[in-house]
């Protein structure tokens, strides 16, 4: 279900190590994409893949955005991307301060002129 509105969202996905969600992270913000991006490293990840229970150490990502961008953030972390099917999970902020929305609002998209 695609929201195309500004509706801040926490994106979470998950990187194979912290090199790959540092690249993931950096690219992200410089393009605008998220406005912060949070790397919680050492999480074992527990999945079915090829129809064969793993279990992997991953790096989980927290990416600040909004539904407006969602589609292009999928794409940029695809892209970037070792997994072949990479977990991309986007959940909309119910509530948060407007100082803080007001910053997230003004760091992802286009540059706005002051």
């Amino acid at each position: 279900m695609a929201i195309e509105t500004d509706q801040p969202i926490a994106v979470f996905f998950t990187a194979s190590n912290i090199a790959e969600a540092e690249l993931l992270a950096t690219i992200l913000v410089n393009e605008r994409l998220a406005a912060c991006v949070q790397i919680l490293p050492g999480m074992t990840s527990v999945y079915r893949w090829q129809g064969v229970v793993q279990r992997e150490s991953e790096v989980l990502l927290i990416a600040k955005s909004t539904a407006t961008v969602f589609a292009k953030l999928e794409l940029t972390v695809r892209a970037h991307h070792s997994y072949d099917t990479p977990e991309i999970v986007a959940f909309p902020i119910a509530q948060l301060s407007a100082p803080y929305a007001a910053w997230l609002t003004e760091n992802v998209g286009p540059e706005r002129e002051a």
